[in-house]
C-alpha cells in the first residue's frame, strides 16, 4: 500500500462523516420501508391483484409474489456487486437506490385486477422483480462502503447503523400504514389508500439519491484501485473460486436473521389479524412497538460486538431464538400487553442478529470482492429464508391447523444458523486490508 494511502487510513481511523452514516441507512430505509409495506397491506393486495373465491389462496398468491422479489436479489447482487467492486461503491449505490424508489412508485400507480384483469397481476410481479434486483446490490454495498470508512475499534456499532435503517424502514411502513389506518379508516384504505406508502418511497429515494452523491468514494477501496485494476477475473469468479467457505457461511448466518425478521416484523401482524382474530389496529401496534425497540437496541448491539466479539452475539441469539420461539407464540394467543411483549422479545432476537452480521460479514472478504461476497451471501439468505418466511408461516398454519407452526419453522432456521455460529472465527478490530 502507498504511503498516503496509509495516512488516508489512518485518519479514517480518527472519525467518519455522518452523511456517510446517514448514506449506508437511508438505502435500507427505502428498501425495507417497501418490502414491510408489502407485507402490511398484503391481505388488501390479495383483493386488488389476484382472483379467487378463496381468502388463502389469494393472501398465499400474494406472498408468493413477495417471495419472487426475493429469488432476484442474488442477481442483483452479482450485477451490482461487479459494478461496485470494479468500480467503486459510490455510483453503484446510487442506481440501486433509483431503481427501488421507481420499483415502488410503479406498484402504487398500478390498475387493479378488477380494471384490467391478468395484466395488473403481471405488472406486480414485474415490480417486484425490480425491487429485487435492486435490493440485491443495496446492503451489501452499504455494508462495504461503511465498514471501509470505520475506524476497527467500531466497526459493530457504525455498521449496525446501515441495519437500523432497515428496521427504520419497517418501522416507517408501519406507521403509515397505522396512521392511514386510522385517519383513513378500512374501507378507504382497502380502495386506494394502500397506495399512499408506495408512492412516499419516490421522494425517500429522491433524498437519498442527493445524500450518496455527495460522498467520496471509500479511502480502502481507492487504496486498492491499484491492484484491481490488474486483476483479470471478475469479482464473482474469484468469489467462488477463492472463498467458497465464506459465501457459505454468511449465507447460513444469514438465515435465521431473515427468518426471524420477517417472522417478527412482517408474519406476526398477519398471524394475529387472520389466525388469532385480533383487530388490526392492535397488531399494526404491537409491530410499530417491537419495531421500534429492536431499532434503539440495534446500535447496543453492535456495540457490544466490539466489546466482546461477533461469534457471542450470533451464538447467543442463534439460542434465544430456540428457546423463545414457542414460548412467543403461545404467548401471542393471551392477546394485550403479553401478546406485544412477547412481540418485542422475539424482534430482539433478530435486532441482535442484524446489529452484529454487517460488520462480520465485511471482516470475511478483501476489498476486491466485498460488495459482490456480502451482498450475493446476503441475498441467498433472504431469498431462502426471508421472502419464502410470511408464505411458509401462512402455509404451515393452514395445513396443520397448529397456530404454533411458525414457531417451529424458526426453531429449525435457528439450528441451521448455529452450527456456523459455534465454529466462527473471531474478527472484530481487525484491520480490513489485511484480509486476504
Amino acid at each position: 500500500m502507498h504511503e498516503n494511502s496509509k495516512v488516508r487510513l489512518a485518519e479514517q481511523t480518527e472519525r467518519i462523516s455522518p452523511r456517510v452514516i446517514i448514506a449506508g441507512a437511508v438505502g435500507s430505509i427505502v428498501e425495507y420501508f417497501d418490502f414491510a409495506v408489502y407485507g402490511y397491506v398484503a391481505t388488501i393486495l390479495a383483493v386488488q391483484f389476484f382472483a379467487s373465491g378463496d381468502p388463502v389462496a389469494s393472501l398465499l398468491a400474494t406472498l408468493a409474489t413477495f417471495a419472487v422479489a426475493f429469488v432476484l436479489r442474488p442477481v442483483g447482487a452479482l450485477l451490482f456487486g461487479h459494478f461496485g467492486d470494479r468500480f467503486g461503491r459510490k455510483n453503484a449505490l446510487a442506481a440501486t437506490i433509483i431503481l427501488m424508489a421507481i420499483a415502488s412508485g410503479l406498484i402504487g400507480i398500478l390498475p387493479s385486477y378488477a380494471a384490467i384483469g391478468l395484466g395488473a397481476t403481471l405488472l406486480l410481479v414485474l415490480a417486484r422483480c425490480l425491487q429485487g434486483l435492486a435490493a440485491g446490490g443495496e446492503l451489501g454495498g452499504a455494508a462495504s462502503f461503511v465498514a471501509e470508512k470505520s475506524p476497527n475499534a467500531k466497526r459493530g456499532l457504525l455498521t449496525s447503523t446501515t441495519q437500523m435503517g432497515a428496521l427504520a424502514g419497517s418501522l416507517l411502513a408501519s406507521v403509515t400504514v397505522a396512521l392511514l389506518n386510522l385517519t383513513l379508516g378500512a374501507e378507504v384504505m382497502a380502495d386506494w389508500g394502500w397506495r399512499i406508502p408506495f408512492l412516499i418511497a419516490i421522494p425517500i429515494g429522491l433524498f437519498g439519491l442527493w445524500i450518496r452523491n455527495g460522498l467520496e468514494e471509500s479511502e480502502e477501496f481507492q487504496a486498492a484501485k491499484a491492484t484491481i485494476a490488474q486483476v483479470k477475473q471478475a469479482p464473482v469468479r474469484i468469489m467462488f473460486a477463492r472463498y467458497p467457505k465464506a459465501l457459505l457461511r454468511v449465507v447460513a448466518l444469514s438465515i435465521l436473521l431473515f427468518s426471524a425478521y420477517y417472522v417478527a416484523y412482517v408474519y406476526v401482524n398477519i398471524h394475529m389479524q387472520t389466525v388469532l382474530g385480533f383487530d388490526s389496529n392492535f397488531a399494526y401496534m404491537s409491530t410499530t412497538l417491537t419495531l421500534l425497540v429492536s431499532v434503539i437496541a440495534m446500535p447496543l448491539f453492535g456495540a457490544l460486538s466490539d466489546k466482546i466479539g461477533r461469534k457471542p452475539l450470533f451464538v447467543g441469539a442463534s439460542v434465544a431464538a430456540l428457546v423463545l420461539a414457542v414460548p412467543a407464540f403461545l404467548l401471542f394467543e393471551q392477546g394485550g400487553a403479553v401478546a406485544v411483549l412477547a412481540h418485542i422479545v422475539l424482534g430482539l432476537v433478530d435486532s441482535a442478529l442484524m446489529g452484529v452480521a454487517l460488520s462480520t460479514y465485511a471482516e470475511m472478504f478483501p476489498t476486491e470482492i466485498r460488495y459482490t461476497g456480502i451482498a450475493f451471501g446476503f441475498s441467498v439468505g433472504a431469498a431462502l429464508a426471508g421472502g419464502t418466511a410470511p408464505y411458509i408461516c401462512t402455509w404451515l398454519v393452514d395445513a396443520t391447523g397448529n397456530p404454533l407452526a411458525p414457531a417451529f419453522f424458526l426453531i429449525f432456521t435457528a439450528l441451521i444458523t448455529l452450527v456456523p455460529a459455534l465454529r466462527l472465527t473471531e474478527t472484530k478490530g481487525i484491520e480490513l486490508s489485511h484480509v486476504k
